[in-house]
């Protein structure tokens, strides 16, 4: 790393001696041209102003020392000194394209997108220069976002009446912008109306497919290439490879990895990574893994590559354990490894390894890498800390789309309507364009809110106006919004109508409303129509057979139960656990295996005794079983979120909230109970269930009672 930075540096080592008028050195490193431009892609300021200063005392930074004051342009902007660049640009009384295409490149590298497209406007104006092909490059690159897409097009138009689109690069420029405005129909037609028989060509339009999302065009162009017999290079495998990956398409990623042994492509680092990504993407993160193992050299984006391939297929420990073996190999994390690890820690809602990796973050640099920074908010949001996740938030400098989205979702998902509402508001009001997550959280939010003139604003009106198609969770959502408020026709009229083709999740949606606001009736009809869909729901049984015991028809819960056991379908077990120290300690219903069970069954008793008095009757009507009423509260007693909180209240300190997380949804006693609990231990408890966070403080949840 040394000898390389020294390398970098060397032609510097005799800049300062420019100053000194008499001074002697080789002619070679005497060029201030050069320097510049070594400075620039060096990022080298001071430097640079060295030379700048060289140039001022030699009278060669003069207005009519065209090359050198462009020059001097080309580095302040790249520098992010744009303003000087645009100060000396100023100056010039006969500007040259040169310039033009300096001043825009500095404002394209430095976001300021607008500024490039009235610079394009003012060059235009001017008789004595004419734009050529690299500033229309430049000019089409500033306009890949759907706000900027009207300027996009009159520059098409420029470029038809000039001839230059057939420019590889002005061609290139075209079909990014087309696509990052999604529209993807004029990016093919641009792509078709130049013949193509170069791979950099090729693989300049295939890229860009893939990053924007357009898979069908990306294998159409695949299959061109293929037609064309070019031979393929290395770029050319990492993006067919992508385009695999983002596909899932685990048989065309292992005949193309076939085509690149048979070539004489070396699997380098880069082509090794994009191979363990396909095979993340695919599910085969055991095949990633092994491809992992086989390499001599493994840096950091491998280590990274395969631990992201662990992650998206679940196995979030496995991802987590790799980081420790990585570090015993004494290679470097870099942030996009951080991002892996914090969302792993948000998989498994581990709270004490997330806030230890973000202190790691923070020692390391990354802290202000936005993709960290979304991820820390995805990770406390996840693990139930939500202020944290809001504070983190707060902190950042630079948002995107994600970071917007990460904190909607996150405090939608706890429950919390208006502080969801309130970032999208903000969302808006800085002009980051919402998309299909965003309305989902936002919908979500309604739903806890029980805002249903607005939700349906929001669908009918506000996706509209920012191009968001309604899908199934947006209509879901609507469905959520019409139970909650007790509106079960309308919901039901609603899903007959919506465009949409319902999933059993929507159906179970309503089925749960049906249960909640004890319409026996029609929770049985949609039970029945969702096992006609599923019959091996088996949350859908469970419904049901609340619905019976409920309505105290045992014979109904025996026929449930008869052909759960008839289909082999078996109801997933009530698991809580609870973070204490660096030990999770795992509960489930009447559980006597833990160590500390006999003491933790004394604290359950004594805490149900005690909230009676507050206000709490066991729900022995949604035990499932007809026996004495006495069996049943015994039954209600010892569910595995009761366990847990009970351990908690014994082994924490007395000021700590306490965060469970349970894989099932809490049932109605449980959260009745926990409820009176919160407001008899004066503690703040955080239920992770299997639909949402549940925030109980001082006797009230933040789900209101409806979840």
């Amino acid at each position: 790393m040394l000898k390389a930075q020294r390398k970098a540096y060397l032609p510097f080592r005799h800049a300062p001696l420019l100053l000194r008028p008499n001074a002697v050195t080789p002619s070679s490193t005497l060029d201030p041209i050069k320097l510049l431009k070594l400075s620039a892609d060096t990022k080298n300021l001071k430097i640079g102003k060295t030379i700048h200063a060289h140039l001022i005392v030699t009278y060669q930074a003069t207005e009519n020392n065209i090359i050198e004051v462009n020059s001097l342009i080309n580095f302040y902007a790249k520098v992010n000194q744009v303003s000087i660049a645009h100060n000396l640009f100023d100056r010039i009384p006969e500007r040259n394209v040169v310039s033009w295409s300096a001043l825009m490149t500095g404002y394209l590298l430095n976001g300021f997108s607008l500024k490039v497209i009235t610079l394009l406007k003012d060059m235009v104006s001017e008789a004595n220069v004419s734009p050529n092909e690299y500033i229309f490059a430049i000019a089409i690159s500033s306009c890949c976002d759907r706000g900027r897409l009207e300027e996009g097009r009159q520059c098409h138009g420029l470029l038809l009446k000039t001839g230059f689109s057939f420019h590889n690069y002005v061609r290139n420029a075209l079909v990014s912008m087309y696509s990052k405005c999604s529209i993807v129909q004029d990016a093919m037609g641009v792509w078709n109306e130049v013949p193509v028989n170069d791979i950099v060509a090729y693989n300049s339009i295939l890229s860009r497919l893939v990053e924007n999302g357009y898979l069908m065009e990306g294998l159409e162009v695949l299959r061109s290439m293929v037609s064309e017999s070019l031979k393929w290079d290395k770029v050319t495998f990492v993006n067919v490879f992508s385009l695999c990956a983002s596909l899932k398409n685990l048989r065309l990623g292992l005949h193309v990895h076939g085509k690149m042994l048979t070539s004489a492509v070396e699997c380098d680092a880069y082509v090794s990574s994009a191979i363990i990504n396909m095979y993340g993407k695919c599910g085969k993160s055991l095949m990633a893994r092994g491809l992992f193992n086989g390499l001599q050299s493994r840096n950091v984006v491998l280590w990274t590559a395969v631990m992201a391939a662990y992650f998206q297929n679940g196995c979030f420990e496995e991802a987590l354990n790799l980081f420790s073996k990585m570090e015993q190999e004494n290679v470097k994390s870099n942030e996009f490894t951080h991002a892996v690890l914090l969302n792993a820690c948000a998989g498994l809602s581990a709270l004490r390894n997330g806030s230890l990796l973000h202190g790691h973050s923070e020692k390391s640099g990354f802290k202000h890498h936005v993709m960290v920074g979304n991820a820390l908010i995805n990770m406390y949001a996840k693990s139930g800390d939500i202020e944290a996740a809001k504070n983190v938030f707060s902190d950042m400098m630079h948002r995107d789309i994600i970071t917007w989205n990460a904190m909607i979702c996150g405090f939608s998902h706890h429950g919390l309507g208006k502080k969801t509402l309130l970032v999208f508001y903000d969302m808006l009001a800085a002009e980051e364009n919402p998309n299909y997550v965003t309305f989902t959280g936002v919908l979500s939010a309604c739903g806890h809110l029980g805002l249903v003139q607005e939700g349906f604003y929001y669908l009918h009106h506000l996706m509209k106006r920012f191009g968001v198609q309604p899908g199934l969770e947006h209509y879901t959502c609507i469905v959520s919004l019409l139970s909650k408020t007790g509106q079960l026709n309308e919901a039901w009229n609603f899903m007959r109508t919506a465009p949409v083709k319902w999933d059993v999740v929507a159906w179970r949606t309503l089925l749960n409303a049906c249960h909640v606001h004890q319409n026996y009736g029609l929770g049985r009809w949609v039970a029945e129509f969702v096992l006609e869909m599923d019959p091996n729901d088996v949350g859908t049984y469970t419904l049901l057979s609340n619905i019976y015991a409920k309505e105290k028809r045992w014979d109904g819960v025996v026929k449930i139960r008869k052909l759960m056991r008839d289909k082999n379908i078996k109801k997933e077990p009530g698991v809580s656990w609870i973070e204490i120290g660096n030990v999770t300690h795992i509960f489930t219903s009447e559980d006597n295996k833990h160590p500390d069970y006999g003491q933790t069954y004394q604290k359950v008793k004594e805490l149900l005794a005690m909230i009676k008095p507050l206000g709490y009757t066991p729900d022995i009507g949604a035990v499932l079983h007809d026996v004495e009423d006495e069996q049943k509260e015994y039954y209600l007693s010892y569910h595995s979120e009761k366990l847990a909180i009970a351990y908690g209240l014994l082994k924490l300190p007395p000021e700590a909230s306490i965060l469970v997380i349970k894989n099932l949804r809490i049932c109605d006693d449980c959260h009745s109970a926990v409820r009176l609990i919160s407001k008899l231990t004066n503690r703040v408890i955080v239920v992770r269930d299997a639909n949402r966070f549940h925030h109980f403080r001082d006797g009230r949840c933040s789900c209101l009672d409806y979840w």
